[in-house]
């Protein structure tokens, strides 16, 4: 465990501590301050009573919504609809009484997690008040003409509660704002305070005009809701689980993991934590189902996946059947060199874990072949990764089978024939443009041509790496195929509407290669290159190293060929003024460390022969 990261207030960071202590004192003085008197009338004291009740029944009957079965208690719904109708002191009063019973209640929690929920409530509370008085609000009455308070109010209520608790994650586990707070969160709790103020809304009516009876309904209300919303989410993980789950394996299928990687990439990237991706492919297992029979093979099919089940037990992995004999474990906050022990381990155990029949296939046992790779930062998506753990595994089944390889793009990278034959491929379908716009079959090449030469200069790139910046630069205009022809050969500047057409290139160039899956490496090259490294530019506006770092190179090359071919809407540069452009823009349209490299490049390479041309 992360020492950093405590569960107990004694343990827990020097600033979390204080952050408590402030939260905690600040609403034990402002309930003080407004809860003055508790000689009121028996009446009023009988309606406190009835709505604290209210509150420990809505609490025990809890809301929970698909698909996530995230719960979510209605008590801000009682305590907005008696800051409405009874005022401040009234619905403190309340919250009061429930803190104080539900802490004998749940004795076991830490007190001081107590004073703290019932001081944020106090906070909430008090500040939902104090707006809707400054709104124009009326306490006691209900009409159209409230309606505008209340909404403003709840968004307080709401604004002080997301800020509280972001605060206290903050303090506690050293988390960056972004991480705790982000659009899916607030997309979730905005709707759960959408519902709390419309039964809040109907509590205040209520209580308006059936006043005891108006809470008993109400509370009625919510306990049948919360019946009806236990067997919906019931019926929906039900349902789900026949949908997301392998029928043979039992499982996750192979849609379901899919979808869990590109969360759990998202996730991970964003709080910059590792996610690790295997992939297990059962060695021999044609020969074995040829051998034994296909009923025989789905056996040892289950056998499998019960073995991977019980493996993942316990822990945040995810396992899955991918596809036929090809399994899947997705294995978050976890580095490479972890996975790779827990899998060997397993690849272990298979070993010697006995299925009838395995005896006549070539190892005498059941084993399986695995590859591991890791996300790394510059890592665009979650296809990136899979790449990689496929390449991983056809290197381990390459290796003799019955083996776990972590990927190393050192010794993974592609061969020079698949290269040229990729090369081959890409080289037809860059022609099309031969007969549609010759200026970019020409620019292409160009730029195709630069990049073979700077990447074979770049020591840092592996052969993997250099490869897939060429082929990307030949095919990365591939998407303008699909610009209207009057646009791509219109003399003079374009018009916004077709300036607005031909930055949708990049999105159809990734629609074009995305159809073959070899090529799967060259997408954020077709997609991104024209991203800047300040975050102005197309199409997501990605900063600095969040583009890949070839996008980013590639960025480079093709704007300084840009530069310096003749085009009917910009005057043409020199190679030394696109040189002093590159400059100029270092560290904001371009990766400065790259960008110098790429100068000494042509000032070493190509400035000399177009002075040498000059003179002629």
């Amino acid at each position: 465990m992360n020492k950093n990261k405590a569960l107990f207030i004694g343990n827990s960071p020097y600033a979390f501590r204080i952050y408590i202590f402030c939260i905690t004192l600040a609403g034990i003085i402002i309930y003080s301050f407004h809860v003055d008197s508790l000689f009121l009338p028996l009446d009023k004291w009988v309606m406190i009573y009835v709505l604290t009740a209210s509150v420990l029944i809505v609490n025990h009957f809890l809301i929970y919504l698909p698909p996530k079965g995230n719960s979510i208690s209605m008590d801000s719904s009682i305590y907005l609809a008696s800051l409405f109708m009874f005022g401040l002191p009234t619905a403190l009063l309340i919250l009061g009484l429930f803190s104080f019973i539900y802490a004998l209640y749940r004795r076991r929690v830490e007190w001081w997690k107590h004073l703290y929920n019932f001081s944020m409530y106090n906070l909430m509370i008090t500040s939902a008040y104090y707006t809707f008085l400054e709104t124009g609000g009326s306490i006691g009455t209900t009409g159209i003409r409230n309606i505008l308070p209340y909404i403003v109010a709840l968004i307080v209520y709401f604004s002080v509660n997301i800020l509280l608790l972001c605060f206290y994650f903050i303090f506690l586990a050293n988390q960056l704002f972004k991480g705790v707070l982000h659009f899916g969160l607030l997309k979730e709790v905005g709707m759960t305070y959408s519902i709390t103020l419309i039964l809040s809304l109907v509590l205040l009516v209520l209580l308006q005009t059936e006043k005891y009876f108006g809470v008993f309904l109400f509370t009625i209300l919510i306990v049948m809701l919360s019946m009806v919303f236990r067997k919906l989410l019931y019926l929906y993980q039900e349902k789900s689980n026949q949908l997301n789950h392998d029928h043979l394996t039992g499982l996750y299928n192979h849609g379901f993991f899919k979808e869990t990687l590109k969360e759990q990439f998202s996730d991970c990237k964003m709080l910059k934590q590792p996610l690790t991706l295997a992939f297990l492919d059962l060695d021999d297992f044609k020969k074995y189902n040829d051998r034994n029979g296909h009923l025989q093979g789905d056996r040892l099919l289950t056998f499998f996946g019960k073995l991977l089940q019980k493996a993942v037990e316990g822990t945040n992995f995810t396992a899955a059947r991918y596809g036929g004999e090809e399994f899947a474990i997705l294995m978050p906050n976890t580095a490479k060199e972890d996975a790779y022990a827990f899998l060997n381990g397993l690849r272990k155990q298979v070993n010697d874990t006995y299925f009838d029949g395995v005896e006549h296939i070539p190892y005498r046992c059941l084993s399986f072949s695995c590859g591991i790779a890791e996300m790394e930062k510059d890592m665009y998506e979650s296809d990136e990764l899979i790449h990689r753990a496929d390449q991983a595994l056809y290197y381990a089944k390459a290796q003799g089978k019955n083996n776990v390889q972590l990927y190393d793009k050192h010794n993974m990278c592609l061969d020079e024939i698949k290269f040229k034959q990729d090369l081959e491929a890409l080289e037809q379908q860059v022609k099309f443009f031969l007969s549609k716009d010759v200026y970019t079959y020409r620019h292409s090449k160009r730029v195709f041509k630069y990049a073979l030469e700077f990447g074979s200069r770049l020591g840092e790139l592996t052969d993997h790496e250099r490869q897939t910046l060429i082929l990307g630069a030949l095919i990365h205009d591939i998407g303008k195929i699909e610009v209207p022809r009057d646009i791509l050969n219109k003399q003079g500047k374009l018009e916004k509407h077709e300036w607005e057409i031909v930055k949708k290139h990049v999105t159809w160039g990734r629609e074009i290669i995305a159809a073959e899956k070899r090529f799967d490496d060259l997408l954020p090259l077709i997609e991104l290159h024209h991203e800047r490294y300040d975050g102005k530019g197309y199409p997501y506006g990605l900063k600095g190293e969040e583009i890949p770092k070839l996008a980013r190179i590639l960025c480079i090359i093709d704007s300084f060929d840009a530069m310096t071919t003749e085009r009917p809407y910009q005057p043409t540069k020199t190679f030394d003024e696109a040189l002093k452009e590159i400059e100029r823009c270092s560290g904001t349209q371009f990766d400065a460390a790259y960008a110098a490299k790429f100068i000494a490049f042509v000032q070493e390479h190509y400035l000399p022969l177009a002075k040498m041309q000059q003179l002629d």
